[in-house]
């Protein structure tokens, strides 16, 4: 079991590195936006990502 989650981690990992990786400049202009929001978006935008994420885990499963 743990060595599913660390996986999982890793992959996460992976997938949160590429962007910035290949597109530096693009994923800067993305992080200035993003810190430019206020409270309310930033929390809609968690909130959707954390439902996409757990609708595609209850899809896996």
């Amino acid at each position: 079991m743990i060595d599913v989650l660390l996986l999982a981690f890793a992959l996460m990992l992976i997938f949160e590195g590429i962007v910035p990786f290949a597109f530096p400049v693009v994923w800067r202009s993305t992080m200035q936006k993003m810190a430019e929001l206020d409270d309310f978006k930033i929390r809609l935008i968690g909130l959707g990502c954390l439902l996409a994420g757990l609708v595609l885990a209850l899809l896996v499963l």
